[in-house]
């Protein structure tokens, strides 16, 4: 039998790509279940286990418009303000890298995204849907011209149109943009479809300098293998959330990504200790995770927030009857 040489598919399979890129959107996606109002205590607990865990990128909120997001109403991950920011990681002096979602037509982004040298953030991340792409361009052009590190998340991957869909990636080739991500909001992907999405936003960057990402949320339960699926596919830059923590059905669990990944450059421990102090004693009360109201939308490629207002209601747990109200008209 001759040996496995260094190119092997086994050799391969038990190592590790360097360029791959691990990034906590606990504070950020989980503040969409509380409205950002996640004390400072929380936050920097997520902060310490990212820098321990040796995550790469900590998403630590929004920098979302003050006027339609009001203080009175929203947490101050909601906004990221520096002072903010500051309060719970100073000046970062540690290799994590901090980064912040601004929302195409929901944010100040001119105003609040301060230049790079007056700001501990490395990478603003711009949200979008499909027909936000001439928006989320001048975003990321502002953001690059300001210093940063840029991704577009271009949301709803699952409901676009294959020919817009070219189109926008063939336009954000063009842009500055560092990273485009895949983005299962609703949960609906299977392995198959966002295979074949990681590899047609690969196709568009080719020879462009430009990475692909995944983000998943977990509504039929596929969050993590799919996200391990756009991994093998070539996505370098992998979201996941402690304990899942996000909108409605949650994300791709980091403590999953950090034991599937073999780079001994990623701990798992600090990611538990998180979880089992701050993370899990919010979940009666912020109700993220897998969930029949969510595993119903996802089915139905739609987004959770019915679900969502389902779960809040007297009627929760009564999952026949939302069932036969969102298929009522069919």
């Amino acid at each position: 039998m001759t040996e496995a040489g260094p190119d092997s598919a086994a050799e391969r399979w038990l190592s590790y790509r360097e360029e791959i890129k691990v990034l906590d959107a606990t504070i950020r996606d989980g503040g969409l279940m509380n409205d950002s109002k996640f004390d400072d205590a929380v936050v920097k607990s997520v902060y310490d286990a990212c820098v321990a865990a040796g995550i790469d990128y900590m998403e630590i909120g929004y920098i979302n418009s003050r006027t339609q997001f009001p203080t009175k109403d929203f947490g101050p991950w909601r906004h990221s303000r520096e002072e903010d920011v500051r309060r719970i990681v100073g000046d970062n002096d540690t290799p994590l890298k901090l980064s912040a979602m601004s929302d195409a037509e929901k944010s100040d982004y001119e105003t609040d995204i301060l230049p790079k040298e007056q700001s501990v953030l490395d990478m603003i991340r711009v949200a979008c849907y499909i027909h936000q792409i001439p928006l989320a361009i001048r975003m990321v052009k502002d953001a690059h011209d300001k210093g940063y590190e840029t991704c577009v998340n271009i949301m709803a991957g699952s409901t676009i149109p294959e020919r817009e869909l070219d189109e926008a990636l063939e336009m954000l080739a063009e842009t500055p943009v560092n990273v485009i991500y895949v983005v299962d909001s609703f949960g609906f992907l299977y392995s198959e479809q966002v295979e074949a999405l990681v590899e047609k936003h690969l196709a568009a960057v080719k020879g462009k300098g430009k990475e692909i990402g995944i983000h998943c949320h977990n509504n039929r339960q596929l969050a993590f293998g799919n996200t391990i699926q756009a991994l093998i596919k070539g996505a370098n830059y992998l979201d996941a959330s402690f304990a899942g923590l996000g909108r409605g059905a949650g994300n791709c669990q980091m403590e999953l990504l950090l034991s599937f990944l073999h780079n001994p450059a990623y701990h798992l421990r600090p990611v538990l200790d998180c979880i089992q102090q701050h993370i899990e004693p919010m979940r009666e009360k912020l109700m993220w995770g897998f969930d029949y109201p969510y595993m119903i939308t996802g089915v139905r490629n739609e987004h959770p927030r019915s679900g969502m207002a389902f779960n809040a209601s007297k009627d929760r747990g009564d999952i026949v009857k939302f069932y036969d109200e969102l298929t009522a008209e069919e």
